[in-house]
């Protein structure tokens, strides 16, 4: 069996070697860590992982690749499970007023927040978005992301806008090195003609939407922000078990800034995962616990917003519940494209351990969707999906924060990105 690339010297090998689905408990820190650590790869998936020499039934030639990983730590390809990718414009004028104060809703019940970025995607053509968001998935690679999930939510009732994002994404998908799985979020805010007879849009989503993302294929994922003021936890569930009907999977914004009951209706209904939890109460928490919902948490979020609210990943870990970490990138709530920045955020403020925020942003980021058999850890048979950081261990990425510290990332076996 001949190696087309190979990785060797690796001061630090993280595997996450394991069984593949998302990780709880103590398993959170069971990275499956190996000193001066090999990787062997046959075109796109791995072939060998272990420590020292290549075995003999694995054979190298002129032709094969050889990265020397002395002194760097290597890493599954990060996954960036919750992103806002495809959208147009920007919201740095409401900058003020959050130093004053505003609150999100606030800023969005005067005709900002989302309406500013519905406005300026509907204004935005197919080209201006689609560079847009490859300009910021150049970023995403470019700090060792290799997978993102990407919703739509910025045309809400302009249906063809909401189209227009999942096409963007699609074509994004099939020419870019990284992959995006697309989630369809139509229901990401009540529209003002709709805000009297909220119901009314619900049905427009279910019956009018979702067949036409369904038939063209545009999304594996639907979710909803329950909300506040957004969707209420009946409108969420009527929407999400709809779109199961037509073969999408759920999602939820659940309890971001209320304790609506969204965690409750994430396990109720088996989301596969539920998104922010900032306001999730203790009957939620241990609810998704028992159904197995991973919570995708986005400290980002709560650091850009300045709440001083964090979702409470310490007690769900207690607890059981799954935890995956994102960068919830967006042009209001959560403007950066930088996951180690979030990895620190993670760490330095909500109290995870460098092995629990790693397993955040590999196996449990690919199973929030649903990828944990092809990526998310490296093993043979899985894609070859690797980032390199020029690191001696996983504590000083998180540690020395605010930089990039990739190295080299490599998607499907070959290298796509060189620091």
């Amino acid at each position: 069996m001949k190696a087309t690339l190979v990785i060797k010297n690796i001061g630090t090998l993280i595997t996450l070697q394991g069984e593949n689905k998302a990780r709880t408990g103590k398993s959170l820190e069971d990275i499956g860590l190996v000193e001066n650590g090999i990787i062997a790869v046959q075109e796109d998936k791995i072939i060998y992982v272990g420590q020292g020499e290549l075995p003999e039934n694995i054979s190298v030639d002129r032709e094969t690749k050889i990265i020397d990983a002395k002194g760097k730590t290597v890493t599954p390809g990060l996954i960036d499970s919750h992103t806002h990718l495809v959208h147009g414009g920007s919201r740095e004028n409401e900058l003020a007023m959050k130093l004053k104060g505003v609150s999100y809703l606030d800023i969005l019940a005067a005709g900002g927040g989302i309406h500013s970025t519905m406005e300026s995607t509907q204004n935005a053509n197919f080209d201006e978005l689609y560079s847009k968001a490859k300009k910021s998935l150049d970023t995403m690679l470019s700090y060792g992301v290799t997978t993102v999930e990407a919703k739509s939510g910025y045309g809400i009732e302009d249906f063809d806008t909401e189209l227009k994002q999942m096409e963007v994404a699609k074509k994004l998908d099939e020419e870019h090195p990284v992959n995006i799985i697309s989630t369809f979020m139509g229901a990401h805010a009540i529209p003002k003609k709709y805000e009297e007879d909220p119901d009314e849009f619900v049905d427009i989503i279910i019956n009018e939407m979702l067949p036409v993302v369904a038939n063209k294929n545009l999304a594996q994922f639907c979710d909803v922000f329950c909300e506040e003021g957004v969707f209420t936890v009946d409108q969420s569930r009527r929407i999400l078990l709809a779109a199961r009907e037509l073969g999408m999977e759920a999602k939820l914004h659940a309890d971001e800034i209320k304790p609506l009951g969204g965690a409750e209706l994430a396990a109720e209904i088996d989301c596969i995962s539920a998104e922010h939890l900032i306001a999730a109460s203790d009957v939620g928490i241990k609810s998704m616990a028992e159904k197995g919902v991973i919570a995708n948490l986005l400290p980002g979020t709560s650091f850009n917003l300045q709440t001083g609210k964090f979702a409470r990943a310490r007690d769900m870990i207690t607890e059981g519940v799954p935890v995956a970490l994102s960068t919830d990138y967006n042009p209001g709530s959560c403007p950066t494209e930088n996951l180690q920045l979030i990895m620190s955020f993670a760490s330095l403020i909500m109290k995870l351990t460098p092995e629990e925020v790693i397993t955040g942003v590999t196996i449990n980021g690919a199973a929030a969707l649903g990828l944990e058999d092809s990526i998310g850890s490296l093993e043979v048979g899985k894609k070859a999906d690797i980032a390199i950081f020029d690191a001696p261990n996983l504590e000083y990425i998180i540690y020395h924060f605010g930089i990039n510290h990739t190295d080299i990332v490599i998607k499907d076996g070959k290298i796509v990105y060189q620091g």
